[in-house]
């Protein structure tokens, strides 16, 4: 016998949780489904010591959650949805799909050639340095994840190398102000779609950052003073030998200059308000780095993988994705009557897949949900 509902909202992480919010406070009946447990992805995909590199300001409600309920295909029916899950069919006449902005961990070209004796796991199935075998540490990617990873594992008296990709970063507090007042305050996650340089710029990573010890800066220049060792990104493994690009200078340079372009928000903030800049870029940093790494001779025991996710809406069987897998959509809603998407990144800003900001696209689907009631 197949379940009927009105609503059906697929992940019960922030972007699901913000839309039942919001159709809650419209007496809108609906249900979550979640694969596992309530933010399933924050509890069990992050490490050990993970936690929020932004601030904690969100309140709590009694969401209908059906926890252990996975979907695997979503198809039409009529004028309705059937959603397969591992509790049996469900036919809704509403679908909001928020299964989450990290869907499917990306590798980079070449990742298998590194070779069978080595270790390698995903950053999503690290949890601390005791899970891994002893000797030294090959991160490949360097955005917060791998920072915070390798400013872990140096920590833990391993030794680190660092893979490093073009990647922003940013001071932790400026002028007596977090990090992310001045993301705010600058206007920097309101920024559109179409301010992109290109699509694929959606995959961007946050500037480097730490949350850890109330924040604190965390980036190439913090880490390469502490002693982790940084190389440019992986290319490839031979014969027992990694091969990296040789222009760290210039890839690091790259991150900068994101960096500098999110400086001038900040900038033009201090000018409206007549206050002092709180930020001024660091000189470039000089950089000598290996292109080549001998694994047996570094004692390189693991590979941790940090190189991004992509999105997997393969089980989704509608036409409604674009060539990069990012669905189509105005502001939630896909060219499919009742189907909607929720958390995607840049789905309508900068902040759409964020904690701070789901919930102003949540709250714009859950009235679009209303008003097609009407």
């Amino acid at each position: 016998m197949t379940e009927s509902v009105d609503v059906a909202i697929i992940g019960a992480g922030q972007a699901g949780l913000a839309t039942s919010w919001y159709l809650t406070q419209a007496n809108v009946d609906h249900v979550i489904l979640e694969a596992g447990r309530v933010a399933e992805t924050w509890r069990t995909r992050r490490w050990d010591s993970f936690c929020l590199v932004t601030p904690i300001w969100a309140n709590s409600f009694h969401a209908p959650v059906q926890e252990s309920c996975s979907v695997a295909a979503l198809d039409p029916d009529s004028n309705n949805f059937v959603l397969t899950t591992s509790s049996g069919k469900i036919r809704a006449r509403t679908v909001v799909v928020a299964s989450g902005g990290y869907q499917r961990a990306h590798l980079p070209p070449n990742a298998n050639q590194i070779p069978d004796s080595v270790i390698q796991i995903l950053a999503e199935d690290y949890t601390n340095p005791d899970a891994i075998p002893p000797g030294a540490v090959l991160i490949v990617g360097s955005g917060q994840t791998g920072c915070q990873l390798a400013e872990e594992l140096h920590q833990a008296g391993r030794k680190v190398i660092l893979s490093c990709g073009r990647c922003p970063w940013a001071p932790r507090r400026m002028g007596g102000q977090d990090l992310v007042w001045w993301v705010v305050e600058s206007g920097w996650w309101q920024r559109t779609p179409d301010q992109l340089p290109s699509p694929a710029a959606r995959l961007t990573g946050n500037p480097q950052n730490t949350g850890h010890g109330r924040g604190h800066d965390l980036h190439y220049r913090t880490l390469q003073a502490m002693g982790v060792e940084l190389v440019d990104h992986y290319i490839g493994a031979e014969d027992g030998t990694v091969h990296l690009a040789d222009d760290l200078a210039g890839t690091v340079a790259a991150g900068d200059a994101m960096s500098a372009f999110f400086k001038k928000w900040i900038d033009a903030v201090c000018e409206k308000r007549g206050i002092p800049v709180p930020w001024e870029m660091p000189p470039p940093m000089q950089v000598d780095a290996r292109a080549e790494l001998d694994i047996a001779r570094e004692g390189i025991s693991t590979v941790i993988w940090t190189s991004g996710y992509r999105p997997a809406y393969g089980w989704v069987h509608f036409p409604v994705f674009d060539e990069m897998g990012f669905p189509i959509q105005r502001d939630g809603s896909s060219s499919v009557p009742g189907l909607y998407f929720m958390g995607v990144h840049f789905q309508r800003k900068a902040q759409s897949a964020v904690l701070y900001g789901v919930g102003e696209d949540a709250e714009l689907v859950a009235r679009d949900i209303v008003e097609k009631r009407r």
